[in-house]
């Protein structure tokens, strides 16, 4: 515990150097980033952005001495021929800083952030500037890097913001990242969607994965046949959960077939009380279409970003 505690010192020593020097980068998707990677052929990192955002590998004398010191600590570099690379990458959103995972994403325990973790900190924010009753407890499921948590820590200081996940690695990011941005009212806590803990939340976000991923990687691999299993499942849980009055907002993606949305087909059962009011909007009808060339996409003709947010009445 010891060790891991210093190697989160360096990974938020890290963080904060970057800060500190002006780093941003906005993080594209994985097809974006490889299409960049090939249009530049270059073999290695000429700046910051290059080694923390693009991923590339570095040569040692690049980096300060201090980012050197605290990448070996906080153990997130490792040898690429003569050169180094990064295992960490770091992104920008507003005037916040996340550690994930560098490119390319692989590793089953992987920490992923991009093009959706913006979409669901603009759909959180638009939902808080609706609501103007207190919000006294938060929970985001699926936590990842912690995109959902740090967006409503940072708008509501004197909420208690819970941040649960599965993936020790995503605990360990979310908590670095919430220091970062000076959030003593964000916790990371493990927890198999809201089974670990307690009590009920006047918000609960979540931007669970919603593929359907042959490696199973936690952050991409939604399950059921089209990965809207767990989507499905993070609904049904949270709806006995909320406070009267509190509100899920669930960001995820629906593989269409037909014409016909399976995700909503599931989740409306859920919502024929009348203790709920909800709604259901397409923010992107057309995302990741590569991956309808993969097995087990035959049939799906989109993949549409989709936002339910449900609020209890009553």
């Amino acid at each position: 515990m010891f060790a891991q505690h210093l190697a989160d010192r360096a990974l938020l020593n890290l963080g904060c150097g970057l800060k500190q020097l002006g780093y941003r980068f906005i993080t594209p998707t994985p097809l974006t980033h490889e299409r960049v990677y090939q249009r530049r052929g270059a073999s290695q990192a000429s700046d910051l952005r290059d080694v923390f955002g693009w991923s590339m590998p570095f040569d040692r004398d690049l980096v300060p001495d201090t980012f050197r010191e605290d990448l070996q600590q906080a153990d997130v570099v490792e040898p690429h021929g003569a050169l180094w690379r990064s295992a960490v990458r770091w992104s920008s959103l507003d005037d916040l800083l996340f550690a994930h995972s560098a490119y390319p994403t692989t590793e089953p325990d992987a920490v992923f952030f991009g093009p959706d973790s913006y979409r669901f900190a603009q759909v959180i924010e638009a939902h808080l500037q609706q609501r103007f009753e207190p919000l006294k407890r938060a929970v985001d499921i699926g936590c990842g890097a912690g995109v959902g948590a740090l967006v409503i820590g940072r708008a509501r200081h004197d909420a208690q913001v819970l941040a649960v996940d599965i993936n020790p690695r995503a605990l360990r990011m979310t908590a670095v990242n919430a220091e970062l941005a000076g959030l003593s009212n964000v916790s990371a806590y493990h927890s198999d969607v809201l089974a670990s803990v307690e009590g009920e939340f006047d918000l609960i976000v979540a931007n669970p994965p919603y593929m359907n991923d042959d490696r199973q990687r936690a952050y991409r691999h939604g399950g059921g046949a089209l990965g809207e299993q767990l989507s499905v499942r993070i609904a049904g849980e949270s709806l006995g959960r909320l406070a009267l009055g509190g509100s899920l907002v669930l960001y995820t993606g629906v593989a269409i077939v037909a014409g016909e949305d399976p995700f909503l087909a599931a989740v409306k059962p859920l919502l024929g009380s009348d203790a709920f009011g909800w709604t259901y909007r397409e923010l992107d009808p057309d995302v990741f279409g590569e991956e309808l060339d993969k097995p087990g996409y035959e049939r799906v003709e989109r993949i549409a970003v989709v936002a339910l947010t449900v609020t209890r009445l009553r």
